[in-house]
């Protein structure tokens, strides 16, 4: 009997270690996914997006509100939120970009406790460890914008449902519906995630009717607050998509590539979650729903109204490394961690090009940052400064703006800036020859690389400018060229 306890004893023991460390299941992949996406988290200039970022978050909330007015409508709560986060923490690249890293970073332990919920502490932790390692998860924590903490607030979202159905009580579908509502603030888009969740609910129908009833109460919280921002962004669509096209069944093949921001990556990674969604069979029905039907129905949408783009879809990689992590787990523990080496390895380019710059291809660098440092360097009192053109995406003028930090030269053309117009682009004069009288000099900043900058300014603007000034030096900078004019 003494040694039928002690054995039952240290089988208790062996136990509770043993649930002790499957606990810890999460620790490994954030701890990696903060160390991979802190590396040369400030190397890359911002770019355009990152830019429209900054200079919406760094308006009073009034001037915010009434951004979202005219544009941007979705993407205004993220918005919000980093304006709370730059008056604490500042608008250094670093400080504009380290949310989405701490939400790249929570995404991937929750991505490991949902797949140990789902299919065990094995395939969760491998799952984790290969959305830690990939580039796109890199690129998207290195960006002040809101695909990481979607992506967080969807695997959030999904592990709060699966524990709503297995331990049905009002305070966890009090948590999903937070979640879930957050979720539709931050990305409308990741919505298409609750066609996923209706698949899991659907299948719990035998077992009570009521968990289906719950869920449908916990999405109005969702609906009440996503409605307001579907309005106002559908009727800004044809403002804030003009440059998207409709959507072509090649974009459908390459969007492994796209969300992994790797086409070896995305490859191995497409390949690894076929074989384990062959192997789970009906126990891939949620993470496989999560990741295909989203993709189906924006795709769907895609080919009818221009809405089709690969980072919109970032936030269903996670549920594709959990069915790769399944794949995983078939192997010995060594082959399986060889396997998210390769993994990592294989991005090891795409790694190092996408902290060079954000932008794509990884050739088309602009260098706000270049343009900032010669004005500074040669500017005089009474410098004045000219932007063409004034309404491209490229923002040259918030690209400055960023970079000199207030001691930009006074912008002669502007009438109404982006805040008095509630815009992400400022109005000029619409006679310039008489808005630059009596400037001495002049800084112009175009968009592209330019022999002879001043020639490419078209209208009345370009016409004032040959008109009344003379080029006294050129500066070709990567995506950008900066002029010093003289009266």
């Amino acid at each position: 009997m003494v040694g039928q306890d002690e054995a039952g004893g240290r089988a208790a023991h062996d136990m509770r270690r043993v649930t002790r460390w499957a606990g810890l299941v999460w620790l490994g992949p954030t701890l990696l996914t903060l160390i991979v996406t802190l590396a040369g988290i400030d190397r890359a200039q911002l770019w355009r997006d990152e830019l429209a970022t900054w200079s919406a978050a760094t308006r009073p909330v009034g001037d915010l509100l009434r951004l979202a007015g005219t544009i941007d409508a979705a993407t205004g709560p993220y918005y919000l939120l980093m304006h709370g986060w730059v008056a604490v923490f500042g608008d250094s690249t670093t400080a504009l970009r380290l949310p989405s890293v701490l939400a790249m970073a929570g995404a991937a332990g929750l991505t490991a406790l949902l797949g140990q919920r789902l299919l065990g502490a094995r395939v969760g932790l491998l799952a984790g460890l290969l959305f830690a390692v990939l580039p796109g998860t890199s690129r998207y924590a290195q960006e002040a914008r809101p695909y990481a903490l979607a992506t967080l607030l969807a695997v959030l979202a999904t592990l709060l449902l699966v524990d709503a159905l297995r331990r049905p009580a009002w305070s966890r579908w009090a948590g999903y519906a937070v979640a879930v509502a957050a979720l539709g603030l931050t990305h409308l888009i990741a919505l298409t995630l609750l066609a996923a969740h209706a698949l899991a609910v659907l299948t719990t129908l035998r077992t009570g009717e009521r968990r289906a009833w719950r869920w449908l109460v916990a999405l109005l919280p969702a609906v009440l607050l996503a409605a307001p921002l579907v309005l106002l962004a559908r009727g800004q669509r044809s403002r804030q998509l003009d440059w998207v096209d409709l959507a072509r069944l090649s974009d459908l093949i390459a969007l492994p590539s796209g969300v992994a921001q790797s086409g070896p990556v995305g490859g191995l990674v497409l390949g690894l979650a076929a074989l384990g969604a062959a192997r789970l069979g009906r126990r891939a029905l949620l993470s496989g729903g999560c990741v295909l039907l989203p993709v189906l129905l924006v795709f769907a949408a895609g080919l009818v109204v221009p809405l089709w783009v690969p980072r919109y879809l970032v936030f269903t990689v996670p549920f594709g490394c959990l069915l790769a992590g399944a794949a995983l787990a078939s192997v010995p523990v060594a082959p399986a961690l060889t396997l998210v080496a390769l993994a990592g390895v294989l991005g090891l380019p795409d790694q190092a090009a996408l902290r060079r710059t954000h932008e794509w291809p990884r050739s088309a660098t602009v260098d706000y940052r270049g343009v900032a440092r010669v004005i500074a360097d040669h500017e005089q009192p009474g410098d004045t400064i000219v932007f063409s053109p004034r309404d491209s995406w490229l923002f040259p003028d918030v690209g400055t703006a960023y970079h000199l930090r207030g001691r930009r030269p006074r912008d002669v053309l502007v009438v109404r800036d982006q805040r008095q117009r509630a815009d992400l682009w400022a109005s000029e004069c619409d006679r310039p020859a008489e808005c630059l009288a009596g400037v001495r000099r002049v800084w112009l900043v175009v968009t592209g690389q330019r022999n002879n900058p001043v020639a490419a300014v078209p209208g009345a603007k370009g016409a004032a400018l040959r008109d009344g000034f003379t080029v006294q030096q050129v500066w070709p900078r990567p995506g950008l060229t900066v002029a010093l004019l003289t009266r």
